[in-house]
C-alpha cells in the first residue's frame, strides 16, 4: 500500500498541469472537485491539503517548489549550518574582498578598506581559540554589543565554528534591556564597544555570570582592569586574536539543530522575548530566498540595517553563500549616502521608513526645480511607468535624460532593492521601481528566521508581500471574532499561520508563550490578519490584537501608552495611533475641561473660546510637553513616544461610537472618525522633520 506521503504526493500531482497546455501556465493547479472553491488556477503559489483525508484545500506553498519545503541549498547539500556556509565561502572564495570599513583607527574616513574572505576565516578561528582559551564552554551565550562593523560578523562566525550561542545586544529596548538579556540568556561573555563599555560596567556586578569582556577597538593602555574578586577579565579585541593565533583550537562544529542565536525581541509589553533561532532554521530560510534571489562575487552590498535584527542576519548570511562584498555603513544614518556614494553597492536592502524620505526628497526636489525640469521629469517617469507596468523594457533615453542622476543618490550601481520589516506604500513602491529598477518587498519575522513571503521579481503588481517562500507553507485560520473567514468573499481572509523548517524552536525559558503561538500541529500564528490574493499572493490587512508595527519594524501595544498618558493632567481620555507606514505615534486628546480652562486663564487665554484654543499650537505644545514628562517617568521607549497631538473637548462616548460597552476605545472607529486629524498630525511631523531634508 502508498504511504500517506506517496498519496499525498499523488493528488497534489493529479492538481499540476503540463506547461505545454496553451490555456494554463505551469504552476496552475487543475480544477478538480475535491479541491472544492480553493483552485489556483495561475499564478505563484499551489495549494494543498492540510490533510489529506480531511479538511479544506487551504495550505499554500511556492510554486517554486510544491512538494517538497526547502531546508538545504539546491546546490550544496552538504552546508547545513552557518559554520559550514561560512567555511564553504572561505574556502571557496579566500581571495575576494569580504568585509569593508571606510573609519580608520584614529576616527577618520576615507575610502574602503577590505577584508577577504580568508582573513575573516583566520580571525574567527583565532577569536573563537581565544573564548576556548579563556574558559568559555561549548553552547555558551556570548553577547555582542555594539552597532554593525567588521568585528561584528567574525566573532558571530567564531560563535559558529565554537559551537557558541551569539546573543545580540541593543539599548534600544529601554535602559534595563541589555541587564535583563544578559542575566536571562546567563551570558559568559560580551563584545562591546568603549562606549557601551561604560554602560557595562554601570551594572556589571548586577550581572553575575560574565566572565570575559572584549573591547573592540579600545587600546590596551585605556581598557579598565577590575580587581580579581569581580571575577570579570577586560581584555582588548586585539589582544584576544593575539591570545587566540598562539593557541588555536580545532573546531567544534555545531549540528543543524543546535542553537545558533537568540535574538530578543522588543515584544509588546513587559520584557523582551528571547528567540532561539538554530542553525538549520537559518539555513532553510536562506537557501529558500535562493530560489528567486541570486547574487554573484561582484557583488556588494551596503550594511547599515541594525545587525541585532533578523533582516540584517538573513541578508549577511546570504551575501556570504555568494561570496559578496559588504561594506559597513559609517555609524551614523545621515551619512549613509556618503557612504554609498563611496561604496557604491548593486545591493541595497532596506525599510520603509528610509525609502519614504527618499521618495519625499526626490518629490520635493522635483517640484521646487519646476518649469522645464519638472515637466521632463513627468514625462520620463509616466512613461518609464507604463514600461515597466506593463512587463516591457523602458526606453534607455529616459535614464539617460533623468533617471540616471537619481540612481547615483545611491551610488548609480544599485541592481536589487530589497525592502523589509514593514509594508512599502504602493506609491513609494512604484515609484522606487520607476526610478531604480528592480525592487522585491518581503513579509517575515524572527521568529521565523526571516522570510515568509516574498514578491516575485517578474511580479510588477503592487500593493501585498508575494507568495510563500519555499522554505514554508501559509494557511489562513478564522478569527470569527473579527469577522474574517476562509469564506469571506471576494477574497479568503484570516490569521497568517506558517509551518516548515524555518520556525524557530521557541522562547527562550517560557514555554507558556511558545504554546500561545505554536499550535499541536506545529504552526507558528503570527497574529497578522491576511487574505489571499488572486494569484496566490499575500495581502497583509490588520493584527489579530490591538498591537502595531512602526515603519522601523517596533511593536506598539497602544493601550500600555494610553494608560500612560491617562496620568496627564489634561488628558480626560486618550487615542494614541501608528501604522507601519510611519515611524512615529500620534495622539488624540481629549481634555479635562476643568484643567484646561485653569491652563488657558494662567495663560492670559479667555476661557469662552476653549473650542479655538484647542488648534492653537501653543496649548498642543503645552499638553505634549506634560504627555512626555509623564512618559519619561514611567520609562517609555523613545519610539513610544507620541510625536504630535490633537486636543478636543468631546468626550469618546458610546453615543458616539468610540467607546465599546466596557469603556474601550474602539480602534477602526476612532481611527476613521479622526481620519483628518491623523492625516494634519503626520503632515506637520513630516514637515518639521529635518532628517528627511539632511538625508538627501
Amino acid at each position: 500500500m502508498d504511504s500517506p506521503a506517496q498519496r499525498r504526493i499523488q493528488a497534489i500531482q493529479q492538481h499540476l498541469i503540463s506547461s505545454q497546455d496553451e490555456d494554463y501556465q505551469a504552476s496552475s493547479l487543475r480544477p478538480n472537485e475535491t479541491a472544492g472553491e480553493f483552485v489556483l488556477e495561475q499564478g505563484y503559489s499551489v495549494i494543498l491539503p492540510e490533510k489529506l483525508e480531511t479538511g479544506k484545500w487551504n495550505v499554500y506553498r511556492s510554486v517554486l517548489s510544491p512538494m517538497k519545503l526547502v531546508s538545504e541549498f539546491p546546490n550544496n547539500p552538504e552546508i547545513r549550518t552557518l559554520h559550514d556556509n561560512f567555511t564553504h565561502s572561505a574556502k571557496i572564495f579566500r581571495d575576494y574582498k569580504y568585509l569593508g570599513t571606510r573609519v580608520r583607527v584614529d576616527g577618520t574616513v576615507g575610502d574602503y578598506k577590505w577584508m577577504t574572505y580568508g582573513e575573516a576565516a583566520a580571525a574567527r578561528s583565532a577569536i573563537g581559540s581565544g573564548l576556548v582559551s579563556h574558559g568559555i564552554p561549548k553552547g555558551s551565550c556570548v553577547g555582542i554589543y555594539f552597532i554593525n562593523r567588521p568585528e561584528w560578523m567574525i566573532v558571530d562566525h567564531a560563535c559558529s565554528a565554537y559551537s557558541y550561542i551569539s546573543v545580540p545586544l541593543y539599548d534600544t529596548l529601554g535602559p534595563d534591556a541589555v541587564q535583563f538579556i544578559v542575566n536571562h540568556a546567563t551570558v559568559q561573555a560580551i563584545f562591546c564597544v568603549p562606549q557601551t563599555l561604560n554602560v557595562l560596567l554601570s551594572f556589571l556586578s548586577e550581572m553575575p555570570t560574565v566572565r570575559l569582556v572584549v573591547v573592540v577597538g579600545g587600546v590596551d593602555e585605556k581598557i579598565p582592569s577590575l580587581p580579581s574578586t569581580a571575577g570579570v577579565e577586560i581584555v582588548s579585541y586585539t589582544k584576544l586574536i593575539s591570545q587566540g593565533q598562539s593557541n588555536l583550537h580545532p573546531f567544534c562544529a555545531p549540528n543543524p539543530a543546535d542553537t545558533a542565536t537568540i535574538c530578543y525581541t522588543s515584544g509588546t509589553t513587559g520584557t523582551p522575548k528571547g528567540v532561539v533561532l538554530s542553525h538549520g532554521n537559518l539555513i532553510a530560510n536562506v537557501a529558500g530566498a535562493t530560489y528567486s534571489m541570486q547574487f554573484t562575487t561582484s557583488d556588494i552590498y551596503i550594511s547599515y540595517l541594525p545587525l541585532a535584527h533578523i533582516y540584517e542576519r538573513f541578508n549577511q548570511i546570504l551575501v556570504a553563500y555568494y561570496g559578496g562584498a559588504v561594506g559597513f555603513y559609517q555609524g551614523d544614518n545621515l551619512k549613509l549616502l556618503d557612504d554609498m556614494a563611496v561604496l557604491r553597492p548593486t545591493v541595497f536592502c532596506s525599510v520603509p521608513r528610509l525609502f519614504n524620505r527618499i521618495y519625499a526628497g526626490i518629490t520635493n526636489a522635483v517640484k521646487a526645480s519646476g518649469g522645464l525640469k519638472e515637466r521632463l521629469f513627468n514625462v520620463a517617469y509616466n512613461a518609464k511607468k507604463q514600461a515597466v507596468l506593463s512587463g516591457k523594457t523602458p526606453s534607455p533615453m529616459w535614464d539617460r535624460l533623468v533617471f540616471n542622476k537619481i540612481k547615483e543618490k545611491l551610488g548609480g550601481r544599485i541592481r536589487h532593492i530589497v525592502s523589509g520589516a514593514s509594508p512599502l506604500s504602493p506609491d513609494v513602491m512604484e515609484f522606487l521601481r520607476v526610478c531604480f529598477g528592480q525592487v522585491i518587498e518581503g513579509y517575515g519575522m524572527t521568529e521565523t528566521a526571516c522570510v515568509i513571503s516574498a514578491l516575485d521579481k517578474d511580479d510588477f503588481s503592487i500593493g501585498h508581500v508575494g507568495a510563500p517562500s519555499p522554505a514554508c507553507e501559509v494557511k489562513l485560520v478564522d478569527v470569527p471574532e473579527m469577522n474574517y473567514t476562509s469564506d469571506d468573499q471576494p477574497h479568503p481572509r484570516g490569521e497568517i499561520c506558517v509551518r516548515g523548517p524555518i520556525v524557530f524552536q521557541g522562547y527562550y525559558k517560557d514555554e507558556v508563550q511558545t504554546r500561545e503561538v505554536i499550535d499541536e500541529d506545529g504552526w507558528f500564528h503570527t497574529g497578522d490578519i491576511g487574505l489571499w490574493l488572486p494569484g496566490g499572493r499575500l495581502k497583509i490587512i490588520d493584527r489579530k490584537k490591538n498591537i502595531f508595527k512602526l515603519a522601523q519594524g517596533e511593536y506598539i501595544a497602544p493601550e500600555k501608552i494610553e494608560n500612560v498618558y491617562s496620568k496627564c493632567k489634561f488628558v480626560a481620555q486618550c487615542f494614541v495611533y501608528g501604522d507601519s507606514l510611519n515611524s512615529s505615534l500620534v495622539a488624540v486628546v481629549c481634555l479635562d475641561p476643568d484643567v484646561f480652562k485653569a491652563w488657558a486663564l494662567a495663560q492670559g487665554f479667555k476661557p469662552e473660546n476653549l473650542e479655538q484654543l484647542c488648534k492653537d499650537p501653543r496649548a498642543r505644545a503645552a499638553v505634549l510637553a506634560d504627555m512626555e514628562a509623564v512618559g519619561k517617568e514611567a520609562q517609555l521607549r523613545g519610539f513610544e513616544f507620541a510625536k504630535a497631538v490633537t486636543l478636543v473637548l468631546e468626550p469618546f462616548t458610546l453615543e458616539n461610537g468610540l467607546l465599546t460597552p466596557t469603556f474601550k476605545i474602539k480602534r477602526p472607529q476612532a481611527k476613521a472618525y479622526f481620519a483628518k486629524a491623523i492625516t494634519d498630525m503626520y503632515a506637520e511631523i513630516a514637515a518639521s522633520d529635518p532628517s528627511s531634508q539632511k538625508l538627501l
